[in-house]
């Protein structure tokens, strides 16, 4: 009898526990707009997202595009490079047998240039503007013998 006495008495604290717990996150809610915060329903709730990671993502894009040769065949093992003009910092891609590349987490507040090399071959440098408010930027680059 004594067990089923502790037990319910366990039942009882654990429900309280959680009805207050509930109660809190739904007032916490209300206090920010009413929608849950953090993931509570998951993310997939308007306005429930990280708003660190919304602003962040506001503020990026991604250029992504393929590097073909002259004959239009896809340049396997290209090196694409791009080429920040406030910081001069220069990130690689070596694609692969697509022919793909991609650059991901780029600021929206900076200019971009971009090139590809491959055996004895480069692209013509082409610009991502701040001026081009798109988050997914496409180009695609066609190799030329060097000059």
């Amino acid at each position: 009898m004594q067990s089923l006495t502790f037990r319910g008495v366990l039942t009882v604290v654990l429900t309280l526990v959680l009805v207050s717990s509930v109660l809190v996150s739904s007032a916490g809610a209300q206090q920010q707009g009413g929608q849950p915060s953090g993931g509570s329903y998951g993310n997939w709730l308007p306005g429930s997202g990280n708003k660190k990671q919304d602003k962040e993502s506001a503020n990026t894009r991604a250029v992504q595009g393929s590097v073909k040769t002259p004959d239009e065949n896809v340049a396997e093992g290209a090196v694409v490079q791009i080429k920040n003009t406030k910081t001069m910092q220069v990130r690689s891609f070596i694609t692969k047998a697509d022919g793909i590349f991609t650059f991901a987490g780029l600021s929206t507040g900076v200019d971009y240039e971009l090139k590809a090399t491959f055996r004895g071959m480069e692209s013509a440098v082409r610009t991502v503007s701040t001026f081009d408010d798109r988050k997914r930027v496409i180009i695609n680059l066609r190799l030329e013998p060097k000059k």
